[in-house]
């Protein structure tokens, strides 16, 4: 029953009928709040107790107001009135492509302009983990000023684990647009896993959409037969004639974007909506024909000159060059008229396509490998891992992402591993813009894995433009075969380490020792083995004794770097041993820069390296490593950190209070904030604040040592001498079990002028060569030891002064 104009549902007062459809009659509606107009989308009365309608219905609205995309309707307000469901969304002046297509075939342009937005507006749906299931004609508004808009989400499908706003069965009943008693979908429209009744993905919109984008090319179905069931067979069985638009043959790029969104088998075709936007706009760039009629040619009875010819014959070379992008050509000349080269990147985290959660592990660790290839680019500036990996699950738009980490360009993509195959999607987008630059597959064995890597970073790199040096070039192209076994347990142990806590360092390890077992010349896992054994030695937590773990890290380093002299990360595991083991500074600078001149985009050796420096005294210098490592590194909770360290060691407490403040904000459980926050706060003499923080940082940890000896120090500092030596009894009695970092234990003493037992647990400190030593010249900590000559003599023993 059509409503009458005036009535009101909810807050919307009805003006005029717009039409219907299967799951709804649409109105023209003034909404009263805002005063402006809306289209009301009312579910028919005779379906308003019917259940899987409502269902529909209210998912129609869920799904498209968890979109927000110029390419997609928006959807403003839910609601129902008496019996009367409704939804109301954008009111979009203009006309269906159903409509568009029955006053004729657009021009190619056109045409182009509206699949181009369509396939944009998919691929924002399929990021937020929603398959439409019923694209067709009619469900493309396309307004009066050319933005085409994507509507009707009541059949979606959500491919998030645990979503619930997914219909119970992948093959529900049939709309208005579809016969009786056929799979859900559109006959002509539909995929042909959807007409077998399989599981859909996101690939099957793609399916549908080549569908659609046949018919705005040639103004002919892509699939109809003489009935229901010849349409459907044909879908299974058939591919459509070739494209033409009045005679005249679509351009081959463009018929090859076509058939491949047309493949019968899903795994042929663009493996995501992303992909197939930047194919169909490199497609029609390079294809769009002239729109001026050609002036018929004249003949000339005189010959060119010599010069003229010779001119000719250039061009002629260079229209074949660009026609077949011989060399890159057409790409560097079509880069070069639209953007400067890029000198800065980020790999966002690769999605997993495996189809199994259990394999998020894997997509990160190739995540990792990419970035890790191309940091050992030097012209090129890479965001760490840490700081992208915070945009795993992020709504943010690529170009706030971009800004975020102060990047020109980003690359996203996917990971599928399907048996022993290894699949990467790649895509290359301008940051500003938000424009797609390049996008392609890449496919390996999963013993190759390492060449498939730095064949996906050799082409990034060719496609912004960057120069590799000859040993870049070498270093990305000459990568070994790599046990599968081997890559898959070095991966898993990397998802510990990259947690960077005492506990996940050993887990880590067990994983990185598998590695080298099962591939003995494996020398990032021998590296990845240096880093754990110093996390786990280093932490304030104590999970090692220095003893032990130093020269079991060293040694594997030292054969990492024997194994590949061309990696960074060996020497950056040497110079920290060097640093808080050895205390042979002079190697340990070596080392570090070493390290760097390898890879200068390596944020964990700028951090370490200025850690280095600001225990040296040299604050100046550790600011500009800090600095240089929050470049690569910018939303890194522990680079952060440190820049609050540096500051507060360097007795800039305010500026370092700022910092750790900073860090909170982003993550309010980072203990290092808490601790180095306390401990700022206790130098500004605000000690009630410096103990809550300190108590925090101790909870977060577990009760870690170095914590609570920090939180003793802040006690001693307080005058609370009681609950200080509490502190201290507590650390001397678990020292028994585990180890206590001395160092730690020293400082509280310290600060309760207990000089002599101070001085003892510095020699302790000394003799287990505890990490913690090396801050002993700049250590606010120890300021009440420093007129002792025993503690001058300390310190010319260690090396520091």
């Amino acid at each position: 029953m059509t409503l009458p104009a005036g009535t009101r549902l909810g807050p919307y007062e009805i003006l005029t009928r717009i039409g219907a459809g299967g799951m709804g009659e649409v109105y023209r509606a003034r909404d009263t709040r805002l005063g402006r107009e809306v289209a009301i989308k009312v579910l028919p009365a005779e379906f308003s107790e019917d259940p899987e309608r409502l269902k529909r219905f209210e998912q129609e609205a869920r799904a498209a107001s968890a979109l927000n995309h110029p390419n997609i309707i928006s959807v403003h307000d839910v609601g129902r009135e008496g019996a009367t469901s409704y939804i109301a969304m954008e009111l979009v002046e203009g006309q269906s492509l159903r409509e568009l297509l029955a006053t004729g075939v657009p021009p190619l342009p056109k045409a182009l302009g509206i699949a181009a937005q369509v396939a944009d507006g998919l691929a924002k749906a399929h990021s937020a983990g929603i398959v439409h299931r019923d694209l067709k004609p009619e469900n493309v508004m396309v307004s009066k000023d050319g933005f085409a808009k994507i509507l009707d989400f009541g059949l979606a499908k959500s491919t998030r684990p645990g979503s619930d706003n997914a219909p119970q069965s992948d093959i529900p009943t049939a709309t208005a647009a579809t016969e009786p008693g056929i799979a859900l979908g559109t006959i002509g429209y539909m995929s042909p896993e959807q007409v077998r009744g399989l599981p859909v993905d996101s690939r099957s919109d793609i399916f549908s959409f080549g569908a659609i984008l046949y018919e705005v090319l040639t103004g002919r179905r892509a699939f109809r037969g003489a009935s229901p069931a010849d349409t459907l067979s044909a879908i299974l069985k058939e591919e459509p004639p070739q494209l033409s638009r009045g005679g005249a043959e679509v351009p081959p790029a463009l018929e090859r974007v076509v058939r491949r969104c047309l493949e019968k088998n899903r795994e042929e075709r663009f493996e995501s909506a992303r992909d197939l936007a930047f194919a169909l706009r490199e497609a029609g760039n390079l294809s769009m024909p002239s729109q001026e009629p050609r002036a018929p040619a004249r003949r000339r009875s005189r010959r060119l000159p010599v010069w003229s010819l010779a001119l000719l014959g250039a061009a002629a070379l260079l229209a074949v060059l660009f026609a077949g992008d011989v060399g890159g050509l057409r790409r560097r000349l079509w880069r070069g008229a639209t953007a400067a080269r890029i000198d800065s990147i980020a790999v966002l985290p690769l999605a997993n396509l495996s189809g199994d959660p259990q394999q998020e592990y894997f997509a990160d660790g190739m995540t990792e490998e990419l970035i890790s290839d191309l940091a050992k680019i030097s012209a090129l500036r890479v965001t760490s891992r840490t700081s992208v990996m915070r945009y795993k699950s992020s709504s943010k738009s690529l170009p706030e992402i971009a800004k975020d980490l102060g990047v020109e360009a980003v690359v996203e993509g996917s990971v599928t591993r399907a048996g022993s195959q290894v699949k990467i999607t790649a895509q290359l987008i301008d940051a500003a813009s938000d424009r797609h630059l390049w996008a392609d597959s890449f496919q390996r064995e999963l013993k190759d894995v390492l060449a498939l890597q730095g064949e996906v970073a050799r082409a990034i790199a060719r496609e912004i433009g960057v120069r590799l040096t000859p040993q870049e070039r070498s270093r990305l192209a000459d990568q070994k075969t790599v046990n599968p076994e081997a890559y898959e347990a070095y991966l898993k142990g990397q998802y510990h380490l990259f947690r960077r806590t005492a506990t996940d360092a050993l887990k880590s390890l067990e994983y990185f020792r598998e590695a080298v077992q099962k591939q003995p010349d494996y020398a990032l896992a021998y590296a990845a083995i240096a880093g754990a054994y110093e996390t786990a030695a280093g932490s304030a937590q104590g999970a090692l004794p220095p003893k032990e773990a130093f020269p079991k890290a060293k040694a594997a380093a030292l054969r990492a770097a024997e194994l590949d002299p061309t990696l960074g990360e060996p020497y950056a595991s040497l110079a920290w041993s060097s640093f808080v083991f050895d205390r042979d500074w002079t190697t340990a600078e070596n080392q570090f820069q070493r390290a760097l001149q390898l890879n200068t985009n390596y944020p964990i050796a700028h951090e370490n390296y200025a850690m280095f420096l600001t225990r040296m005294g040299r604050f100046e210098e550790a600011t500009r490593e800090i600095t240089r490592a929050q470049e690569l590194d910018p939303v890194s909770l522990g680079v952060n950190t440190m820049m609050g360290i540096a500051l507060s060691l360097a007795r800039r407490d305010d500026e370092a209070i700022g910092w750790f403040r900073r860090v909170l904000d982003m993550d309010p459980n980072f203990v290092r904030a808490h601790f180095g926050l306390g401990l700022a706060l206790v130098h500004k003499k605000r000690y009630d604040e410096a103990i809550a923080e300190l108590r925090k940082a101790v909870e977060l940890s577990g009760d870690g040592a170095g914590q609570l000896a920090a939180l003793g120090y802040a006690y001693a500092a307080a005058s609370r001498r009681a609950e200080a030596l509490q502190i201290v009894e507590k650390l001397k009695e678990r020292s028994r079990e585990q180890y206590v970092p001395p160092a730690m234990v020293a400082g509280v003493l310290s600060s309760l002028g207990e000089k002599d037992q101070a001085l003892a647990w510095l020699e302790k400190a000394l003799d287990e060569r505890d990490p913690w030593l090396t801050s002993l010249k700049v250590e606010p900590m120890y300021d009440a030891l420093r007129s002792d000559p025993r503690f001058v003599d300390l310190l010319h023993r260690v090396g520091l002064n």
